[in-house]
């Protein structure tokens, strides 16, 4: 009788929940893992399909026999490097497997995992269940999991290869659009395509390097190893595309002792704006640097891990190929679920420092070609174009430099640069104008067209300050025309009426009422409210009452609710509450100024039959101080009224043409 060991290891199968059922967090990455097997497998075609209830993968690899699959595929944790060639036997393919988990990732995905597989006329199916393996473990059974054999009438595979059929999908798997995968896939590959005769298809549709919507983004490409020409080739078909560099690309690292050198392949770019590396189709950030070891991901993104300063870090992206990460010969520093690279290993951190390099002079070059390329933008835009050939040409010169120290500024987003070009060429004409009133006190007969010349300019510069501030208004005006046609008056009125009295009067530009008096008219409005002055109706009928100060007159401002229909006496005698309340205080403190009462209305008053009787009421209520507003008469009146500037000013200086036209500017953004 053989004596039992002293000391025993027992792996239990709940293994499968840290390295598989839980590992995953995407279904790009599960598929990645099924089709780095078929490219072991020497396979040169895969097809996935999506479907709503099922995915299934198939390939032409060399297959499994019954021994492959027992020996190999169903054990976790085989190591091919170990046990057999590391290249493969047809094609002399570089093998991506290391681990042997990557089949448990399916199971993150799917409850039913059906595997059949057919070499050397060997024809085999098994179907595994996470619930069955679930409960083996539950029930503590000894012994391996032994997956359900397939029925022969149940495979559908006809050649040489292996067949995948995953069921009971999850619910973000159900979900996933065919175009997402196609997309994702893509992009963790790069050995998909003709040129290493391995083709994968989604759905019937082969996908190819353009799927990674990368290309057509770059503007500036950086680019590394004797290949690397061909995506210039791909950057060359984009009309965003201007610059290219090659640079040298190689790690010194020491291997076994000695220093080594080992090539790096793959690009590095920048875009025009930082919003296009946002693919919100298939909701992924692209604004990172991926690692590919053998033609797979194996870092989602290690500029994270560098930390370069620097505005244009936010307009890079990139793919590193550094397949000496992956040597036979040394320790795999690949994390458990394939998609990082340790990040203490000297090998990665020699990556990482090349790469910082690499970046520091892409931010020198970067920084030349934006700012040349912004330069030679501004002083291209029309408005600014004309502006600085209208300037004197001592003064030209002067406005070149600002314009060009605007345009090195850190802004994404061209409007947000036009912006500050109008600020800067009204902010450069104020100093100009300001130097001007020097030569004031220099007037004489002989200077007096210097003299007028100088006025003229005043003239212009006032009248570019009324054109902004008229513009403002319209877009306020703008604002409560769109609300009127969304039925949301009141709400808005209240927001914006009150903050802008010019919508009431042209001449009441601002409130100049102190707190204190604010504060004390509205505590003798509430006691008004508390004695119950005021019957229930009309306080329901009102939507807002305030107070306001402006152009040396008190105003109360009334709104009443738009679906409202009101009596013209009736309306007087609520608001003369207010007014005599008002007045009151006005007479405590000794002054004697007028009161005004504005009340909005949405209908007509029962007195305003026809235009006659209506002009008759507004009069009489006007020998009170009190004016009745239509809230679409207030919003055609103002607009009316600061539109009228605009249509009728047909002489413009320089400046306030720049102004104009700047506004309407529209920039071109890819």
């Amino acid at each position: 009788m053989e004596t039992p060991k002293k000391y025993q290891m027992t792996i239990n199968l709940n293994v499968l929940n840290h390295l598989g059922i839980n590992l995953y967090s995407n279904i790009p990455a599960v598929l990645s893992e099924v089709v780095a097997n078929s490219w072991d497998a020497d396979a040169t075609n895969v097809d996935i399909e999506i479907g709503t209830e099922r995915i299934t993968i198939t390939d032409n690899g060399h297959g499994m026999t019954l021994g492959d699959i027992n020996g190999k595929y169903l054990e976790v944790g085989y190591e091919r490097r170990t046990h057999e060639a590391v290249k493969t036997e047809k094609y002399d393919r570089e093998v991506m497997g290391r681990k042997g988990i990557g089949k448990l990732s399916l199971f993150s995905i799917a409850k039913i995992v059906k595997v059949e597989s057919m070499k050397d006329s060997s024809h085999n199916g098994f179907v595994m269940s996470t619930d069955e393996i679930e409960k083996h473990i539950k029930d503590k059974k000894q012994g391996p999991y032994e997956p359900a054999p397939m029925r022969d009438s149940e495979m559908e595979l006809n050649q040489t290869g292996t067949r995948i059929v995953l069921t009971d999908l999850k619910r973000r798997v159900t979900i996933s659009h065919p175009e997402y995968v196609k997309r994702r896939l893509a992009r963790r590959f790069s050995i998909i395509g003709a040129e290493n005769n391995f083709t994968v298809r989604v759905d019937g549709t082969p996908i190819g390097i353009t799927d990674r919507d990368y290309f057509n983004k770059l503007q500036y490409l950086w680019h590394y190893g004797d290949e690397s020409e061909k995506y210039v080739d791909l950057c060359n078909k984009s009309d965003n595309f201007e610059h290219e560099e090659k640079r040298e690309g190689s790690i010194q690292y020491e291997h076994n002792t000695q220093d080594a050198t080992y090539p790096v392949k793959g690009w590095i770019g920048t875009v025009t704006t930082p919003s296009v590396l946002t693919d919100k189709d298939v909701n992924e950030n692209l604004n990172k640097i991926v690692v590919m070891v053998r033609g797979k991901l194996a870092q989602e993104d290690i500029l994270e891990d560098i930390r370069e300063a620097g505005f244009y870090n936010k307009y890079l992206i990139g793919e590193i190929h550094a397949d000496f990460l992956d040597e036979n010969d040394l320790l795999d520093i690949t994390t458990s679920n394939r998609q990082e690279i340790m990040r203490h290993d000297p090998r990665y951190i020699a990556l990482r420092n090349w790469i910082k390099s690499e970046l520091s002079h892409i931010r020198v070059t970067w920084d030349d070609l934006r700012t040349l390329q912004i330069n030679e933008e501004a002083q291209q835009i029309p408005a600014i174009k004309e502006w600085l050939h209208e300037l004197p040409p001592s003064k030209r010169g002067q406005a070149k430099e600002v314009i060009d120290k605007i345009a090195g500024l850190d802004i994404d987003e061209p409007k947000d640069r036009i912006v500050i070009y109008k600020h800067t060429a009204l902010a450069f004409e104020n100093l100009l104008y300001k130097k001007s009133l020097d030569q004031l006190d220099k007037i004489s007969t002989e200077t007096l067209p210097t003299f007028l010349e100088i006025l003229g300019n005043f003239d212009d510069f006032e009248a570019t300050f009324y054109y902004q501030i008229i513009q403002e208004r319209l877009r306020i005006i703008s604002k409560l025309y769109e609300a009127v046609e969304d039925n949301a008056v009141e709400r808005t009125i209240q927001e914006i009426l009150y903050d802008h009295l010019w919508l009431l009067d042209p001449s009441w530009d601002r409130a100049t009422e102190t707190t204190y008096m604010e504060q004390t008219v509205q505590k003798e409005f509430e006691e008004i409210e508390a004695k119950e002055l005021l019957t229930d109706p009309e306080l329901n009928g009102r939507y807002d009452i305030k107070y306001k100060m402006t152009a040396g007159k008190h105003v109360i401002i009334e709104l009443k609710r738009a679906n409202r229909t009101l009596d013209q006496y009736d309306l007087l005698r609520q608001v003369e509450k207010y007014g005599e309340a008002l007045r009151k205080l006005i007479r405590a403190a000794g002054k004697n100024e007028p009161v005004e009462i504005v009340c909005l209305v949405g209908k007509d008053l029962t007195q305003w039959n026809d235009a006659e009787q209506r002009e008759r009421s507004k009069k009489t209520m006007e020998q009170q101080n009190v004016r009745v507003i239509l809230y679409n008469e207030l919003i055609e009146d103002a607009y009316r009224t600061y539109n009228a500037f605009l249509q009728l000013r047909h002489e413009h200086g320089r400046v306030y043409r720049l102004i104009k036209n700047l506004e309407i500017e529209v920039p071109e953004v890819d």
